[in-house]
C-alpha cells in the first residue's frame, strides 16, 4: 500500500435517492418483489462521509440528524465486507458521517452512506482490484438499493436493485422533498400492498424498462414519470393518511407539475418548472405546515 494513502483524508457525498415512479410487478417465489423504479439523486442535499486513514474503524455522527440513527450503521457494514470480500486486512480508518437525510424516510441515506464508504474505501485502497460487477455484487450483500447509490446518476432499477440501466440524459428536475415526520415501517408497507404472485410476463416488462432509449431527454423522461406510479404510495397513505395531506399541499402550490409518495414513504416530492418556483413551495409549506421537515432541492 502507498504510504501517501496514510496520510490521505477523503471525503463523499452521499446524496439523497428518490424513487419518481416504482411498479411493483410482483412477488417472486423467494418472498422479495419484482420492481421497476426509476431513480434520480438530490445534486444539492445529501450527507457528507469523511474517512481519516488508519489501522482500526471507528466511527463519528454528527449533524441534524444523528440523533435518529439508532443500533447498527451501514457505514461498519460496508466496512466490513468490504474487507471480508478483498480477503486481506485493508486500509480503514475513522468514518465521520455529517448527517442531514431523514431517518428512515424513503430517501435511501442508509445505502448513501454505505454506498460512500465503499467508495472511500475503494479510494484509500487503490490495488483492490475489484471491477464493477464485483463491486455491485459485494453493494447487494449490504442492502438492494446500495448498487443505485454506489451511482449516484440518473437510472432504471429492476428486480430487487440488482439490474441497473444508467440513463443518459442530461437531467435536473427542480423539486421541493417533504417529510410528515411519521413513522412508516416498508415491510408493513409492503404486507399492506398485499402483490400477487409475480406473472410470467415480468420479465419483459422489466427488458422493456431497462432500455435507456427511453430516456433518451429529460422531456422523454417527464413523459414517462407523469405516465407511471408508485404502487406503494395507496397502502403508505392507508397506514399513514398525512401522506394524502403532504401530496395535496404539494400539488396545490404553484408550479408543481406532479406529486407522489418516494419508495415506501414517508417522504414525498413535488416537480416544479424552475428552481425559483420549488423554492417558493418549500417556504410556503415550511411556513404552513412548521412540524414537516420540507427541503427545495435539484434532481438529477
Amino acid at each position: 500500500m502507498p504510504t501517501s494513502n496514510l496520510a490521505m483524508t477523503v471525503s463523499e457525498f452521499a446524496r439523497a435517492k428518490i424513487n419518481l415512479t416504482l411498479d411493483v410487478l410482483g412477488k417472486r417465489a423467494d418472498g422479495y418483489h419484482e420492481l421497476i423504479s426509476v431513480v434520480l439523486f438530490a445534486r444539492d442535499f445529501g450527507d457528507t462521509l469523511t474517512l481519516i486513514p488508519g489501522a482500526r474503524f471507528e466511527l463519528s455522527l454528527s449533524g441534524p440528524r444523528a440523533a435518529a440513527v439508532d443500533g447498527p450503521n451501514l457505514v461498519e457494514t460496508a466496512n466490513a465486507r468490504f474487507a471480508e470480500r478483498l480477503g486481506t486486512t485493508p486500509l480503514t480508518g475513522s468514518f465521520h458521517l455529517d448527517k442531514h437525510i431523514p431517518v428512515a424516510a424513503g430517501l435511501g441515506g442508509g445505502s448513501a452512506n454505505a454506498a460512500a464508504a465503499l467508495r472511500a474505501l475503494m479510494r484509500i485502497n487503490p490495488q483492490h482490484g475489484l471491477n464493477e460487477e464485483q463491486l455491485d455484487a459485494l453493494a447487494r450483500t449490504i442492502g438492494a438499493d446500495v448498487p443505485a447509490c454506489l451511482r449516484q446518476r440518473p437510472l432504471v432499477m429492476a428486480g430487487v436493485g440488482e439490474r441497473i440501466a444508467v440513463l443518459d440524459a442530461d437531467v435536473a428536475l427542480p423539486a421541493v422533498l417533504v417529510n410528515p415526520g411519521v413513522p412508516l415501517s416498508t415491510r408493513l408497507v409492503f404486507e399492506t400492498l398485499n402483490a400477487a404472485p409475480l406473472a410470467p410476463g415480468a420479465e419483459e416488462s422489466v427488458r422493456r424498462a431497462l432500455n435507456p432509449a427511453l430516456f433518451h431527454d429529460a422531456r422523454a423522461l417527464r413523459s414517462f414519470v407523469l405516465a407511471g406510479r408508485n404502487d406503494l404510495e395507496p397502502p403508505a397513505r392507508r397506514l399513514s393518511p398525512v401522506i394524502g395531506d403532504v401530496i395535496a399541499s404539494l400539488r396545490q402550490t404553484a408550479g408543481c407539475w406532479l406529486a407522489r409518495l418516494s419508495g415506501s414513504g414517508p417522504t414525498c416530492f413535488g416537480l416544479y418548472g424552475s428552481p425559483d418556483e420549488a423554492n417558493a413551495a418549500a417556504d410556503a409549506l415550511a411556513a404552513s405546515h412548521p412540524a414537516w421537515w420540507v427541503r427545495a432541492t435539484t434532481l438529477g
